[in-house]
């Protein structure tokens, strides 16, 4: 009786509170492997790979992980509009991408830019 009524008690504070379960979880709608592709066109695509971590404040992450990986550079996330916007040097073709996107449950959509040439992008958050 008296663990229901903790139980009872300490699920009215979460809800009262406005506490998202997920804080509870330990997971957040960022932090993961994205896996899709980005391109110019419908019929020009090229595959990528982003590994983020949101901890609450800040943005890390990789383009395409690996001994190649590109680090994320101005990196941020609203979680309140679920707006993704970051930079990458791409050092291997002196190339500066800007990209900002969206997250609607596991999908990212948005936008890259570089010097010359812009795009789309679409990613699906890997599970597990």
């Amino acid at each position: 009786m008296k663990g229901r009524m903790v139980l009872t008690i300490g699920v009215a504070l979460v809800l009262g509170l406005g506490i998202p379960l997920s804080a509870f979880q330990g997971s957040d709608p960022l932090t993961g492997t994205w896996k899709g592709d980005w391109g110019p066109s419908a019929s020009d695509r090229n595959p990528v790979t982003l590994e983020l971590k949101w901890d609450g404040k800040t943005l890390t992450g990789t383009v395409n992980p690996g001994p190649d990986a590109i680090p994320l550079e101005k990196a941020s996330y609203d979680p309140k509009t679920m707006a993704v916007k970051f930079e990458v040097d791409y050092k291997a073709k002196n190339r500066h991408y800007t990209v900002e996107g969206k997250v609607d449950k596991d999908t990212m959509t948005g936008s890259w830019n570089r010097s010359g040439r812009n795009g789309d992008f679409k990613l699906t958050k890997a599970k597990g």
